[in-house]
């Protein structure tokens, strides 16, 4: 199930006073508890590896790969794909021209 839809659930049901509600409620909120905590720890990850990413190209010197630097950080190279793009984009330039993205800094 959607996290929207079990927050529009919740929402319809807030108001009914019955113990099938109470229970509902209390089975979708910890789902979206879980789904919070599971995003809460990915974020500390991708925080931690930023500053890996970012040293180590630092260190490369040049543009590099997201095999080189995971080469240089020993994260995976997905993580480092998926941060490069969606969480540090404002920070790396990225050249899509050659055979294999490379990314440097900004």
């Amino acid at each position: 199930m959607k996290k929207n839809t079990m927050n529009s659930i919740l929402s319809l049901i807030a108001n009914i006073d019955t113990p099938e509600a109470e229970e509902i409620r209390a089975e979708l909120t910890a789902e979206l508890d879980k789904g919070k905590a599971k995003a809460d720890a990915n974020r500390a990850i991708y925080a931690e590896l930023h500053d890996q990413v970012i040293a180590a190209l630092k260190v490369i010197g040049k543009p590099a790969t997201a095999q080189e630097i995971a080469d240089e950080t020993g994260a995976a190279r997905g993580k480092i794909v998926y941060g490069l793009r969606n969480y540090w984009a404002d920070e790396i330039k990225i050249d899509s021209t050659g055979k294999a993205n490379t990314y440097a800094l900004a």
